[in-house]
């Protein structure tokens, strides 16, 4: 290595690292540990078995028998990969078959499938929208719709949290040339509340708007009637796998072929990916006692500690500072539970919390051993125990 490359890797070295200084000052500095995933939420993590609470996979379908041999029996026949983007040589079957049943999932015209959720977000986002038109958008929409809008070019307006009359008043002064698009989440990632859909449709049919949904934590677990003209999701959460997908009206979806670009110049799924939500999505219409199941386990949960009635798979107990959530999840862990806390920027400043997701396929007694190690390690003034 040369002196001149030598001192570019010192200083951007230097950069990194007072950054990350800076982090961990503040107990916002994030760090990776290997863990192994079993079912019935078992983990090992760093060489420590625990139950985890904070996975995405609220039917369990990642380690389920059919969706791992699906996965399987795609690979044998098609290969390990894609090999190339879609529109080159890259378009398995496998992804008109799950376009078509997903299309037929949310009733609407047809669907695309992107590389995961975030890419669908970016994609579809700046097909609808540009420079000389508005977003409308919840202020806790996720970190990619976020991104989607400001890729787009857009006027970006943002609404309090659920806010029916704050998104009315933000659809006020808008030129009657620009396009408006409206965007939520059905169900909140961080919060496990749902969005007022039936009334932000009525909003959009009065000043003339489209609505776009985010289903990611939503899809296959909780029923909503959704009346999105264009609903996103992923393939990630209840469907336990990998992916994402935009459903609409038809002429939109074929336009997103040429226009998407995390679509255009990206590889397609791979084979096994493809096989996997195939069979994970089949589960899904099969089997509608899974949503019910964990969505039993969370109202155990909530009833044991006397909260809320849950409107979702997502419980978040909220601490504060982040210190605080990262001392607790320490104590849970002891306990043989992993639950992890949740900081800024994912959640606002002063906010940080516990997000604990439950899973059809966690056991009830374990989901009861840890509403009871909660009750001894949270403060005493959160839970008024």
């Amino acid at each position: 290595m040369g002196p001149v490359i030598s001192r570019q890797v010192d200083e951007l070295n230097a950069f990194a690292q007072a950054k990350l200084d800076k982090l961990h000052a503040k107990d916002l500095k994030r760090g990776l540990i290997p863990t192994s995933r079993g079912v019935g939420g078992a983990i090992v993590r760093d060489g420590i078995p625990a139950i985890s609470f904070c996975d995405n996979d609220y039917l369990g379908l990642s380690q389920n028998t059919r969706v791992v041999a699906a996965a399987g029996a795609a690979a044998i026949r098609y290969g390990a990969g894609a090999g190339a983007s879609r529109l080159v040589s890259g378009d398995s079957p496998l992804n008109h078959e799950l376009e078509t049943l997903l299309a037929k999932m949310k009733g609407l015209e047809a669907c695309r499938v992107f590389g995961s959720g975030y890419m669908a977000n970016l994609g579809a986002i700046p097909c609808l929208v540009g420079k000389s038109d508005v977003v409308v958008m919840d202020e806790l929409s996720h970190a990619c719709m976020r991104a989607g809008a400001q890729l787009s070019g857009a006027e970006i307006r943002t609404f309090k949290h659920n806010d029916v009359e704050d998104a009315r008043q933000k659809l006020h002064n808008i030129s009657a040339d620009s396009r408006i698009l409206l965007m939520t989440e059905t169900v909140f990632s961080m919060d496990g509340d749902l969005a007022p859909l039936k009334e932000l449709q009525a909003l959009c049919e009065e000043y003339g708007a489209w609505l776009m949904t985010d289903d990611a934590h939503g899809f296959g677990v909780i029923k909503q009637n959704n009346p999105a003209l264009i609903q996103m999701g992923t393939l990630s959460k209840a469907v336990g796998v990998y992916g994402g997908y935009v459903c609409g009206p038809a002429a939109f979806i074929e336009l997103m072929i040429s226009r998407a670009r995390t679509f255009v110049f990206t590889t397609g799924l791979p084979p096994q990916v493809l096989g996997a939500a195939l069979e994970a999505v089949n589960i899904i219409n099969e089997d509608t006692h899974l949503a019910k199941n964990v969505m039993a386990k969370t109202t155990a949960f909530t009833d044991a500690l006397g909260l809320p009635k849950p409107t979702s798979t997502i419980v978040p107990i909220l601490l504060g500072e982040a210190s605080i959530a990262l001392k607790v999840q320490a104590k849970l862990l002891e306990d043989g539970f992993h639950v992890s806390a949740i900081r800024p920027p994912t959640v606002p400043d002063g906010s940080s919390r516990l997000r604990i997701a439950f899973s059809a396929s966690h056991e009830l007694d374990d989901v009861l051993a840890l509403a009871n190690s909660l009750k001894k390690h949270l403060p005493k003034d959160v839970l008024n125990i």
